[in-house]
C-alpha cells in the first residue's frame, strides 16, 4: 500500500543524473555502513579512513550516531522504536549522499538485525556492511567517553551490550577485529574493500 500522500510529487527525472555527478567526482558513491557496541572503534576507524581518502582527492562525509544526535535526531531517545528511527532517518540521509556520488561513512551501533537489514533495504546495492567487533569487556576497559562506568551505576539506561541486547551479525560484508588489529590495518581492510567495491 502507498503511503505517500496525494499531494506530494517526487520528481527525480530533470535532476542531474547519478552517473554525471560520478563523473564530475571520479568515483562510485557508496554506504560504509560501520556497526558495532559503543568504544568499538568505529568513529575511530572512519575518521582514519576518511583522512587517507581526502588526500587521495576523494570526496566522502561521515554520518556519525553522536553527531546525528545533536541535530537531526535530537528528538530520539534509545528506546527500540527511537533506535529505529534513528537508524531510518541515517540510512535515508546516507543513500541521498551516496546517489550524488560521496563515499559515506556511517557510524551507528545497530544493534539488531532488523535495524541492518532496514538500512540496507533503504540503501539497495550501495550499503557495505561492516562489523567493528569488540568484547564488552574491552570496550568497557576502553570507555573513551566514559559512558561504560556511568552505565555500570545506572546512569545510563537501554545501554547496549548491558541492558539492550546486541545480536551478533550472521554475514556482515567485512569484519574488523580491533581487539586483535591496529587502527592501521583495520582502515587498510577497510579501504582495500572499498576499492574492490567501487571498481565492480
Amino acid at each position: 500500500m502507498n503511503s505517500t500522500p496525494n499531494n506530494i510529487h517526487p520528481e527525480f527525472d530533470r535532476q542531474i543524473t547519478r552517473e554525471s555527478k560520478e563523473k564530475l567526482l571520479g568515483q562510485k558513491g557508496l554506504v560504509i555502513w560501520l556497526y558495532g557496541i559503543s568504544g568499538s572503534g568505529k568513529s575511530t576507524i572512519a575518521n582514519a579512513a576518511e583522512k587517507v581518502l581526502h588526500k587521495q582527492g576523494r570526496m566522502t562525509t561521515i554520518l556519525d550516531g553522536d553527531n546525528l544526535r545533536t541535530g537531526i535526531n535530537k528528538n530520539l531517545g534509545f528506546s527500540d522504536d527511537d533506535r529505529r528511527e534513528n537508524i531510518r532517518r541515517t540510512a535515508h540521509i546516507a543513500r541521498i549522499f551516496a546517489q550524488q556520488g560521496v563515499l559515506t561513512f556511517v557510524s551507528v551501533i545497530t544493534p539488531r538485525h532488523e535495524l541492518r537489514d532496514m538500512a540496507r533495504d533503504i540503501i539497495g546495492d550501495d550499503y557495505y556492511e561492516i562489523f567493528v567487533n569488540a568484547s564488552y569487556q574491552t570496550c568497557e576497559q576502553r570507555d573513551v567517553k566514559g559512558l561504560y562506568a556511568k552505565a555500570a551505576v545506572g546512569e545510563i539506561k537501554n545501554f547496549t551490550g548491558k541492558d539492550s541486547a546486541f545480536e551478533q551479525p550472521v554475514s556482515p560484508d567485512l569484519t574488523i577485529e580491533t581487539e586483535t588489529q591496529s587502527v592501521e590495518d583495520s582502515v587498510s581492510a577497510l579501504l582495500e574493500a572499498i576499492r574492490v567495491k567501487t571498481s565492480d
